[in-house]
């Protein structure tokens, strides 16, 4: 009888048919804090059931097809018509289906909508990070179209709407919409201001003609777009030399009378991660239709409220990328044994696991904070967002993609095949420090705040205030950032080194105040202290670092 030789032992299972949302402590206990008392066991529920959906079997293929099979594209039919349609694998269609039917596209027409609509947001993209995009800016185009009320009235119903409908057809046909957003030119990049694509009046009031180019329009299969253009008047006022205005438009993909708008996909783009979702080049030729968004020459104010929220959003993919990535270190470290015990229980790998846990329950703290921000929408608050989203943004974004390296590595080899999960994740970290504005956007506008702003600064600042006394380590922070803010002198070549130490000090008085101690220490020793290394798994081995592990571990159901 032939030997054995293809016995697996000592191979972790699969983390698979668990609840996201229960197995991860810093996202149950920042829900309850943030949502009234009476809506908590709602929330919990309907949280619950999405992160048990987002942890099962399904799911996780869902992502990997999605993933694996890219969208494409296709600019005509068998006849030669120009048709200009992206085709999607049907688990593209699934994911996306079951995020619309779990509100993910509705923040605004509900009760501490933000924070749950955050919270679902953390535990779904962890299932596929890629179809958070058109989910992102379905989400954000609410606030910017409030800037006309008759668009409002027409667009909010069905781009809030529980219903998914892929397909093109007349938004009035559809019980359910997608919008997506065309800022980029190719020449300009996060320079808006260098925009060309133009816009012609017709003779209805409100409605332009576009012509020009975007060179980056992400899921392109979406309803409608904003976009900004220039029109006859907005260049007379850049002559002028008021800083260039701009105007937002609402470009629809389907015209009212059912024909197709003028709306020329010119390729897809090869991207590094989010691979399941479609970027596209896209070109307006003169008859591409639109309706102008608020006043003429004020696109820019009129978008940036989309813009911010979408922002936010890059915060908490972020914060789900890191989630996830920690879930899958933990889960394998739990059960691969190496020198006679679980990888978890060696000295030296828990200090690695406690690490990444600090950075991803750091992260989600921060994420759930700005979204209540969002629902308590008060003069204080709005002004708290203005400093603290480029902040946030600039900061938890750059630190996705460390942690998703570190945490493959905790898998070793296993983690760096395609099977694991892991190589999609490293994929997908550096994306939201790229979209929407990458790092020195941020910063430049956390400078621009604190220049336009005071009301900005004094609202953050008493938000940090209210852990002041708490830890000494936190006060010298808090210290040594006002002494930042107070030299302006080469501020803006500091302006990085500003938006971090903002962002830190707001995450340390975050967990100060709401984490269990043990976490709390750990990261001020290690982000506000003196007592740390450069890498990951360089905390003091004084802390309760078995503590901090125990508490990020996802358990799941057997």
């Amino acid at each position: 009888m032939a030997p054995t030789t293809h016995t697996v032992t000592n191979q972790p299972p699969p983390l698979v048919g668990y609840d996201v949302f229960a197995a991860d402590a810093a996202l149950t206990e920042g829900v309850a804090r943030h949502v009234p008392p009476a809506l908590r066991e709602e929330a919990r529920q309907e949280l619950g059931e999405l992160g048990r959906a987002a942890g099962s079997a399904h799911a996780q293929r869902w992502g990997a097809l999605a993933d694996g099979n890219p969208p494409v594209l296709r600019t005509h039919d068998r006849y030669g018509h120009r048709v200009d349609e992206v085709e999607f694998h049907p688990a593209w269609h699934r994911l996306l289906g079951h995020a619309v039917s779990s509100g993910l596209t509705d923040a605004w027409s509900r009760p501490a909508g933000h924070v749950r609509r955050t919270a679902g947001f953390l535990v779904w993209t962890q299932a596929e990070a890629g179809h958070g995009c058109p989910l992102s800016m379905t989400h954000a185009a609410v606030p910017a179209l409030r800037a006309d009320p008759a668009l409002a009235a027409e667009w909010e119903p069905l781009l809030t709407s529980r219903v998914y409908e892929p397909g093109l057809r007349p938004v009035a046909d559809k019980p359910g919409a997608l919008a997506g957003m065309a800022i980029t030119e190719k020449q300009g990049g996060s320079d808006v201001q260098a925009t060309t694509t133009v816009a012609e009046p017709l003779s209805s009031d409100g409605e332009y003609v576009l012509t020009g180019h975007k060179w980056f329009c992400s899921a392109p299969m979406s309803d409608a777009f904003l976009v900004l253009a220039r029109t006859p008047g907005d260049a007379s006022r850049r002559a002028d030399g008021d800083g260039g205005g701009l105007s937002c438009f609402l470009l629809p993909r389907v015209l009212p009378d059912g024909s197709r708008n003028s709306f020329r996909i010119q390729r897809l783009k090869d991207k590094l991660g989010n691979r399941a979702n479609a970027s596209a080049e896209v070109e307006f030729d003169g008859t591409t239709w639109a309706r102008r968004v608020g006043e003429e020459g004020r696109g820019v104010a009129t978008i940036i409220e989309m813009v911010a929220a979408t922002r936010l959003d890059c915060v908490t993919g972020s914060a789900a990328v890191m989630r996830q990535a920690v879930a899958q270190a933990l889960h394998h470290t739990t059960y691969r044994e190496a020198f006679g015990k679980p990888l978890a229980e060696q000295p030296l790998m828990r200090n690695v696991l406690a690490d990444l846990a600090l950075e991803s329950e750091a992260a989600t703290a921060l994420a759930l904070r700005l979204a209540a921000a969002y629902d308590a929408d008060t003069d204080q608050e709005r002004h708290f967002l203005r400093l603290a989203v480029p902040a946030a943004k600039f900061w938890v974004t750059k630190r996705c993609t460390p942690v998703a390296t570190e945490a493959l590595e905790c898998l070793g080899g296993n983690g760096y095949v395609e099977e694991s999960g892991m190589p999609r994740l490293l994929r997908e970290s550096p994306l939201n420090s790229v979209w929407e504005g990458s790092g020195n956007i941020q910063a430049l506008d956390v400078l621009r705040a604190l220049r336009r702003e005071p009301a900005a600064l004094h609202a953050f600042l008493t938000e940090i205030g209210t852990a002041r006394g708490a830890d000494h380590r936190l006060d010298g922070a808090i210290k040594g950032l006002l002494t930042e803010l107070a030299d302006l002198e080469g501020i803006e070549a500091r302006a990085r080194r500003l938006a971090e130490r903002l962002a830190l000090v707001l995450q340390g008085s975050l967990l100060v105040r709401y984490a269990p101690p043990e976490v709390a220490d750990a990261f001020c020793a290690a982000r506000l202290g003196t007592d740390h290394g450069t890498s990951f798994g360089t905390l003091p081995h004084t802390l309760a670092l078995r503590a901090i592990v125990e508490r990020a571990r996802p358990v799941a159901e057997r």
